[in-house]
């Protein structure tokens, strides 16, 4: 078993880690006390390709693998979850077009995005009442003559305000449950789309997240993505990936978390000789060490898998689950190694903390992921 990176996947890595290092990782505490989002480094973001990661040549992306992708997560949350976070959703949204868009809808919404002309995309699933669990939707859309009218309210929609579209998901036959739902892109100019106020966060604070209001919103009927109906297979295929890509940057805040805690504990002195030398704090860096490497591997399996043309429910919602709670608890040491220095803003960590506890919670809480693993253990 061959665990080096391959070439073309290893150059991306060390251009995506300069770019972190020197571009988005500077501003990236600032924009964390200012909520700023990241439109400059968005732009630079574009023109490195990272619009459209795995999208083909052809419609203006990198064409790179699942593999890429995450290790490309990983490095941008290492300096910046907002960042991260920002840049995974874009590809998400990316990814569905790609996957089950028509010609004609990738070249109206791919191909600008990746070129950067749309700031951002979003993915549009989550509702006020319902979450994880997915079916329970109630957003409406219904055709009128040569349109679709949609209503709903779409909840904890990242990218939101600045998306130039929406991958939106909409009830088209009564009755609950995946069935009768379909998934439709929702350009940023649709009548009836409206943009409510911005959610104040704990952490994660220069990404834009907002409610989406559709109040007989009106699309052209080619607005459809894929077939209708088919809403449901959508978003869970865009989920395996999405959630792979959340696992690389719990791994990529655990990684700094780590950094920052391995820095501090050879400065800081107690006793006459660095902390890094009391058997508590190795306890901390050998146990966290071990854990984001299993986590790291987890990740790789599953993308490997999925480049693979692989179902990987089951190994997506293992890396999400081991590779968030691993950088949790990464997050946690590290903090107590600072002692107090940890729970104040002078010190990244802090920043780092607040980021990282999200990643439990979006793209499939920690509780439904052990729910998939265990009717896949069951099956």
């Amino acid at each position: 078993m061959d665990l080096t990176l391959p070439e073309d996947v290893a150059l991306l890595r060390d251009t995506v880690r300069a770019f972190a290092r020197d571009v988005v990782a500077p501003s990236a505490a600032a924009r964390d006390r200012s909520g700023a989002f990241p439109l400059e480094i968005l732009k630079q973001a574009a023109q490195l390709g990272l619009y459209g990661i795995k999208v083909p040549e052809e419609f203006g992306g990198t064409n790179a693998s699942m593999l890429a992708y995450v290790t490309v997560m990983e490095e941008l949350a290492a300096a910046c979850a907002s960042t991260a976070v920002t840049l995974a959703v874009i590809n998400l949204a990316a990814d569905c077009v790609d996957r089950f868009g028509t010609d004609a809808q990738k070249q109206r919404f791919l191909v600008p995005l990746c070129r950067g002309d749309f700031t951002a995309a979003a993915f549009c699933l989550s509702e006020p009442h319902c979450g994880s669990d997915a079916g329970a939707l109630k957003t409406s859309a219904r055709r009128d003559g040569d349109h679709w009218v949609l209503n709903g309210t779409k909840q904890w929609i990242t990218n939101g305000g600045y998306a130039g579209y929406n991958v939106v998901f909409a009830r088209t036959s009564d009755g609950n449950g995946a069935k009768g739902i379909s998934a439709f892109v929702v350009p940023k100019d649709s009548p009836g789309l409206r943009i409510g106020p911005e959610e104040h966060k704990m952490g994660l604070k220069s990404s834009n997240t907002v409610q989406l209001l559709l109040e007989d919103c009106r699309i052209p009927l080619d607005c459809l993505l894929g077939r209708e109906g088919q809403g449901f297979e959508v978003a869970m295929a865009g989920l395996d990936g999405g959630r792979l890509g959340i696992a690389a940057q719990a791994l990529g805040l655990g990684r700094a978390a780590m950094q920052a805690g391995v820095a501090y504990a050879k400065e800081r002195k107690a006793f006459g000789k660095p902390i890094s030398d009391l058997g508590a704090i190795q306890d901390f860096l050998a146990n966290t060490s071990m854990e984001l490497d299993a986590a790291r591997l987890l990740i790789w399996r599953g993308a490997t898998a999925l480049d693979r043309g692989e179902r990987v429910t089951r190994e997506a919602s293992m890396a999400k689950v081991f590779s968030t709670e691993a950088a949790g608890r990464a997050a946690d040491r590290m903090l107590q190694v600072h002692g107090g220095y940890g729970y104040v803003t002078d010190f990244p960590i802090e920043r780092i903390y607040r980021d990282v506890r999200v990643t439990r919670i979006y793209e499939g809480a920690s509780e439904v992921q052990r729910v998939v693993i265990a009717r896949a253990v069951l099956a």
